[in-house]
């Protein structure tokens, strides 16, 4: 049995009996991850201990937990990178595995179109030797062997198609699209790509190997907000199973069936998605919270008595009752650590400029670079207290814009105007300089004389800088503790505007989520460039999307962003001219996606009458004259597959369906055509 080639959210069935047959062979082919008891420790730390979970493909987990708690461990050991300690990992017999770390490794000496293509390595065997059949029978053109060497490029042929071969470049050329790759892109040479084009090119091969369990540490680090989207769009569709560890909760809130914690070494499960994950968890803080004070109560009270009566009369009693409570404490059958409650931060902000007075004006702002036209007519206007976010794919200008607002960079026409009283705060992605010598609680207190040592340690805390962190020299935490510390400060700061660029970044979801409650706090006005769709939900209350030479408004958060475009997107679907059903089926964004993602809306196969109708059409034509329409159909299909190289495809719905429909039915005629010219040769 052939096994179909479901590459995509868009993938179309090569096997005669269409998705039904899919859906069986998934069903025959569940898979399952086992860990039992696993154990991992690196020198004295110890990472996991007596881990079990198990994982099943058809759901997709995310993966939690604070920075250094285990989860890329627990990837690695999944993958076979490492070996436990102790305890087993199993793998249901022919589940195969893709893992892409966080720095993943990718040859050097090919250009990006090669490396990613690397994975069809069979395919291109098996086109070499269709290729050097087709050169036999050229030489052959008359004689007893032509027959035989027709009969065999039609095997390979067939094998060839069933496999994908006509469809494989359209495959690479929609994953690296999606990835935000353009067909300029593809001659690159890989040693020339930045660290971030390199972990794109590694989740491309991966992805391009269908894999049927995949683990993905960190996939969207290095993916603007519509290649984020399109990764959405593709796991959701996907047809085996995946881990994900990710700080983007969007994306978890999404994708995920279910989240599993590392917390303390162990692995703890939350059915649903990230947002029941919060809500359960604090469900299960606060039923451990009273079993701890009951357990607490309890083993007092048993120790009382054992102390009281170990030496008297009751001695016998005393020891059994010590015997059973030591015995129940090692079982763990008592709650015995009071759970850490989520510390919320209070900061009491300076007054700054009355809402409702204009902070910040621009008019008609351009900018290019190298001919390339970044934004143009661009106007804004922000008032005391409101709160703008600034999103859209990478290379469009958001940080470019943000530098001419603080004068770093010079606008090629408009003007603007800061309130002259306002006091300007600005974070930017690229990290300024610290003190290397200075303690991380001394800078804090920095920006806030005033303070305790203990004040400036309980916001830390919130921050994720635990126990003796706070007393560490700037020059010995890491790039990201820096970033957090600068963030502290600016927000401590208290200016009247908060410019922040990227700031999640390099931030784990406990620090996010300190970001934001901080900032909900914050009575000034913010003005923020950001990926991060959760982020930009729960702060912003007025989103600019910039694209290359073109920009929009829209007065909410992202999510009111993305309801507003997909009912722009009905309307154009439900405009006359448009095909009822097919295009205006399409799910573009929601909850909804699911369903439709992975399983594109296929035609009901032609009954046997219909299709013999249409070989009937080709069976009046020559040879040649078939050959040289299967040859015209696969230049056809050939230049097809490069339209999907482009990016622009997949964020244009209309565009990427028609092109879809029109590769579906080239693939048709070419099957009609091919198996007229088959039946041509066996009856010559």
């Amino acid at each position: 049995m052939t096994r179909c080639v479901a590459w995509s959210p868009f993938a179309w069935p090569c096997h005669p009996r269409g998705w039904e047959w899919i859906t069986k062979w998934q069903v025959r082919s569940m898979g399952r991850i086992s860990i039992q008891h696993v154990s991992k420790q690196f020198g004295p730390q110890v990472v996991l201990e007596d881990l079990s979970l198990e994982l099943n493909t058809g759901e997709i987990v995310g993966l939690v937990g604070a920075n250094g708690a285990g989860k890329t461990t627990l990837c690695r050991l999944i993958a076979g990178a490492l070996e436990p300690d102790s305890g087993t990992v199993t793998l249901s017999k022919g589940l195969d595995v893709g893992y892409l770390a966080q720095e993943p490794e990718v040859g050097l000496e090919n250009t990006l179109h090669d490396e990613v293509g690397s994975v069809f390595a069979d395919l291109l065997a098996l086109e070499d030797k269709m290729h050097a059949v087709s050169e036999r029978m050229a030489e052959h053109r008359e004689g007893r062997d032509l027959k035989g060497l027709m009969a065999r490029y039609d095997r390979l042929n067939q094998q060839f198609t069933s496999a994908g071969g006509y469809t494989f470049e359209a495959r690479l050329g929609e994953i690296l699209g999606g990835l935000g790759f353009g067909t300029p892109d593809y001659g690159k040479p890989m040693a020339t790509l930045s660290g971030g084009e390199k972990c794109r090119a590694a989740l491309a091969k991966l992805l391009l190997k269908e894999t049927r369990f995949l683990l993905l540490d960190e996939p969207t680090n290095h993916l603007d907000i519509d290649a984020v989207r399109w990764l959405e769009k593709f796991l959701a569709g996907h047809h085996g199973g995946a881990v994900v560890i990710s700080h983007d909760r969007y994306l978890l809130d999404r994708l995920a069936n279910r989240i599993v914690e590392i917390d303390g070494g162990r692995a703890f499960a939350y059915p649903g998605n990230y947002s029941n994950y919060v809500k359960a968890k604090e469900t299960r803080r606060i039923t451990l919270e009273r079993q701890y004070e009951k357990d607490k109560t309890f083993i007092e009270k048993e120790r009382a008595f054992i102390t009281k009566h170990l030496a008297g009369q009751r001695t016998k009693e005393a020891q059994g009752r010590r015997t059973r409570l030591e015995r129940r404490i090692k079982a763990g059958e008592f709650v015995l650590e009071r759970p850490s409650a989520r510390r919320l931060i209070k900061i009491r902000f300076e007054t700054v400029t009355p809402k409702g007075s204009i902070v910040l004006r621009a008019d008609d702002l351009a900018k290019a670079y190298d001919g390339k036209v970044l934004f143009k007519d661009l106007m804004l206007q922000v008032e005391a207290g409101r709160r703008m976010g600034i999103t859209g794919p990478n290379g469009t200008g958001k940080t470019t814009l943000l530098k001419i607002l603080l004068g770093e960079v010079e606008a090629d026409a408009g003007r603007y105007r800061f309130d002259s009283k306002a006091s300007i705060g600005y974070y930017a992605q690229e990290a300024t300089e610290l003190n290397p010598d200075v303690l991380v609680v001394d800078e804090i207190r920095s920006a806030r004389p005033e303070w305790s040592q203990e004040q400036a340690r309980n916001i830390l805390g919130a921050f994720n800088f635990r126990g003796d962190d706070v007393f560490k020299p700037l020059g010995k935490i890491s790039g990201g503790e820096q970033s957090r510390v600068r963030l502290i400060k600016l927000i401590l700061s208290s200016p009247d505007v908060l410019i922040l660029d990227e700031p999640t970044n390099h931030l784990d979801i406990a620090s996010r989520e300190a970001l934001e409650t901080a900032l909900a706090e914050f009575p000034g006005a913010i003005i923020a460039v950001s990926h991060d769709r959760y982020f930009l939900d729960r702060l912003v209350d007025r989103l600019l999307v910039i694209r290359l030479g073109e920009h929009a408004w829209y007065a909410g958060n992202y999510s009111f962003y993305v309801e507003q475009t997909e009912q722009q997107q009905a309307v154009m679907h439900d405009a006359p001219g448009t095909t009822e059903g097919t295009r205006g089926g399409r799910v573009r964004d929601g909850a909804g996606a699911r369903r439709r993602k992975g399983k594109r809306e296929q035609p009901s196969p032609p009954v046997r009458d219909e299709r013999a109708l249409e070989k009937a059409r080709y069976d009046r034509c020559s040879m040649d004259d078939l050959e040289v329409m299967l040859m015209e159909r696969e230049q056809r299909l050939e230049a097809l597959s490069a339209r999907f190289a482009d990016p622009n495809v997949y964020r244009n719905p209309d565009l990427l369906s028609e092109l879809e429909d029109q590769m579906d039915e080239l693939k048709h005629e070419m099957e009609i055509i091919e198996e007229a010219w088959t039946e041509r040769i066996e009856n010559e």
